[in-house]
């Protein structure tokens, strides 16, 4: 016999809407508390920015959003699908491979259609506390706002789906930077390149937004200059590009504001751009130390999901970084409901412990620096793992694909692994 419990799920984009809909399955009883007026998340465009264009100050009016208008995706929509409801065979008004944003959020306002989602959704309701009632685990308060009127729940377990792309994380450790005075902004606040028309731009970072953005930026600026600290960044002039260059990373900035970078390089620059990243924020969690935060990690994360001494009725979905999102979310999801069913067990608390002391043993001897303790990569081993928790099985032709995907990304670079992609699958 099932074992129903009233769950809550804090957020409405992709985890939220997945973790919905596999507790739906179980016959759990599911509110969805969204603080925006409509579900998608980080894939709703929104055009606002945020007075304080770095994301330091804590008292600043916050913007979700941290879409560009431009921005497309940088998987294939063959490899953003669910096992039951394909992202390919949902083509609306931009059929390209890697398509736009909005493509995106139609696909999602689609699937929560579909699963009769978005009436468990509370729109416009802000979660201010989580606090776990007792030592025993066996409920959790909840505590939300609607348009100012606050009301106090009692649930038998939380999953956290609100995100962690709106916290900005930038780079503090360049000596100098507190003290430039040229204008400093983080990716969360850019929309389009025009603010950046005649400068000379200095963009820090090697993810996603680092390789997307300055080429968008490039079209416009003077010059713009990449700063990495990745040992695989390939220094010089950019191929295609008659104003861009790849530089290693910034050593310091001068009184005068010359920028000095590692490979002996300098110059005075108009603009730094952060495409450094984001924190994990989950302030209204209370766990009395259990859950913590540093530096990126969520400190004893079992398989980046579970907190092992609040495992299962407290849950993490979305959590791994560079990966293939949707898949991990789906299995991540399913794993929960079911182990909230009782169908499927976790190992005891000690032997979680040992297993995430295991990993971060594994990660150390890597020299993997601790704020990427969840970036799992492009493999599907993770993925594989927690399906087969709950009896199912990564497609063999999905397999393929991701197999195939970082193959074309190390062989043919960011500006021509989409066409490799396409051409080996025919479409």
């Amino acid at each position: 016999m099932t074992n129903s419990l009233k769950v809550a799920v804090i957020g409405a984009g992709v985890s939220g809407l997945t973790v919905a809909r596999e507790l739906q399955r179980e016959s759990h009883q599911v509110v969805v508390f969204e603080k925006s007026q409509r579900l998608g998340g980080t894939w709703v465009y929104d055009p606002r920015v945020e007075p304080d264009q770095l994301g330091s100050d804590p008292n600043r009016d916050v913007v979700h959003g941290s879409l560009h208008k431009s921005l497309r995706t940088n998987l294939p929509r063959q490899l953003m699908s669910f096992t039951d409801f394909k992202f390919d065979e949902k083509i609306y008004d931009d059929p390209r491979i890697n398509p736009g944003h909005e493509e995106v959020l139609k696909f999602l306002e689609d699937f929560a259609t579909h699963f009769k989602l978005t009436e468990l959704i509370r729109f416009n309701t802000v979660v201010t506390r989580v606090e776990v009632v007792d030592s025993v685990i066996t409920s959790f308060v909840v505590e939300s706002e609607t348009n100012g009127v606050s009301s106090v729940e009692v649930f038998d377990a939380v999953v956290v789906c609100n995100g962690h792309n709106t916290q900005p994380r930038i780079a503090t450790d360049i000596p100098g930077i507190e003290t430039w005075s040229g204008k400093q902004m983080h990716s969360h606040n850019y929309r389009d390149s025009e603010p950046f028309r005649d400068q000379i731009v200095v963009v820090i970072g090697n993810g996603p937004s680092a390789i997307d953005i300055p080429r968008e930026i490039a079209m416009v600026a003077k010059e713009v200059h990449m700063s990495s600290r990745s040992p695989r960044s390939k220094l010089g002039k950019l191929e295609k590009f008659d104003n861009m260059w790849q530089h290693s990373k910034i050593l310091k900035i001068e009184s005068d504001g010359t920028m000095i970078f590692q490979d002996g390089f300098s110059l005075k620059a108009d603009i730094i751009l952060h495409c450094t990243g984001y924190k994990l924020h989950f302030p209204f969690l209370r766990t009395n130390g259990i859950v913590s935060i540093h530096d990126k990690r969520i400190k004893h994360l079992y398989k980046h999901v579970f907190p092992p001494q609040l495992a299962p009725n407290l849950s993490f979905v979305g959590i791994p970084e560079e990966s293939f999102t949707f898949s991990i979310i789906e299995c991540q999801s399913r794993w929960i409901a079911q182990a909230l069913s009782q169908k499927v067990s976790l190992p005891s608390k000690e032997e979680m412990l040992f297993d995430v002391e295991q990993y971060y043993q594994e990660i150390k001897e890597k020299e993997v620096p601790e704020h990427r303790t969840h970036y799992i990569g492009f493999q599907t081993s993770y993925i594989e793992w927690i399906f087969n928790q709950t009896g199912m099985v990564l497609e063999q032709h999905v397999k393929e694909m991701c197999e195939y995907f970082p193959h074309c990304l190390m062989t043919y670079g960011v500006d021509g692994y989409m066409d490799a992609f396409s051409q080996k699958y025919g479409i």
